[in-house]
């Protein structure tokens, strides 16, 4: 099942909008994933380094003791934004090298993502619950992905929760099955690829990310998933400065797409969009099957 959400706002003026108008968009879509729920927003670029989304659920545990052991350990200023469970930290450090110490320092610390602009949250929960705990409604920026999750092939955890990353402010969440993601497992591990889960959305994350990497741009990455990817699936792409959609050859799981002057919104179901403003003026219109769809900012 699952329910995918995207707002890109063309409009800098409603960017300060952005959560209070993608909260019903998640909340429409609880029905469609009532086991955990995540967002992925893109603001303003960090000064000073890149942000780090991390997350952490052990009593007790000290985000601003992890900031003070980072500085010394690197020599490093550090800034953190606390909300409960998660914290961005923003620090001067390439993503492996901090991965790495993070790993050896505090390894009940789960890495969310990583980049200039991207703040990842999930966990799980409803989508009201999640909304709620990490305040999703007082977001701003200029575009952001979300999703609320039924499992139907790994558990119920946070790390397994959507939205999956890769690289530097580069998402991904998905409605679908794949079939072959461990045969891209064992396609990507030789490549020094790592994975955290077994959950085959990540394949699908990582494969595109690698594909860029490799030198291809967004829409040629997604190409080359056409041939690679094997299964059902409606994706949704966040990138630092666009959102992409695109839906498997048998555009067998559901997507709609609101157009405006001011925003595009996209969700799984109409209902998810109603809200919006102007929404009655806006072009509306379902996803052709096989087709890239991309937004810049």
């Amino acid at each position: 099942m699952c329910g995918i959400v995207g707002l890109l706002i063309k409009n800098p003026l409603m960017r300060a909008q952005l959560g209070q108008l993608l909260m019903p968009m998640m909340l429409g879509m609880t029905q469609r994933g009532p086991d955990s729920a995540g967002l992925a927003v893109y603001t303003e670029r960090a000064q000073g380094g890149l942000k780090y989304s991390l997350f952490c659920d052990v009593d007790g545990f000290s985000w601003e003791r992890l900031g003070q052991d980072c500085e010394a350990h690197f020599g490093k200023k550090t800034a953190l934004v606390i909300q409960g469970q998660h914290v961005v930290l923003t620090c001067d450090l390439a993503p492996e090298l901090f991965k790495q110490w993070l790993s050896a320092h505090a390894p009940q610390v789960i890495f969310l993502s990583a980049g200039h602009s991207i703040e990842l949250y999930k966990d799980i929960g409803t989508p009201a619950e999640v909304a709620e705990r990490y305040q999703f409604g007082k977001l701003q920026g200029s575009h952001a992905i979300g999703h609320t999750r039924m499992a139907t092939e790994s558990a119920v955890t946070p790390n397994r929760a959507h939205p999956f990353t890769a690289g530097e402010d580069f998402c991904l969440v998905h409605n679908g099955s794949l079939s072959n993601a461990h045969d891209l497992r064992r396609k990507l591990e030789p490549q020094g690829i790592h994975f955290d889960t077994d959950n085959d959305t990540e394949a699908a994350c990582r494969f595109l990310e690698w594909r860029m990497r490799e030198g291809d741009d967004l829409s040629a990455a997604i190409t080359h998933g056409f041939d690679a990817l094997d299964g059902f699936y409606t994706f949704l792409i966040g990138t630092e400065n666009a959102m992409a959609l695109v839906r498997d050859p048998f555009a067998c799981k559901p997507a709609v797409v609101a157009e405006t002057d001011d925003y595009v919104a996209i969700a799984s179901e109409f209902h998810a969009l109603a809200h919006l403003p102007n929404v009655k003026n806006a072009t509306i219109y379902e996803p052709a099957p096989k087709e890239i769809y991309i937004w810049t900012v």
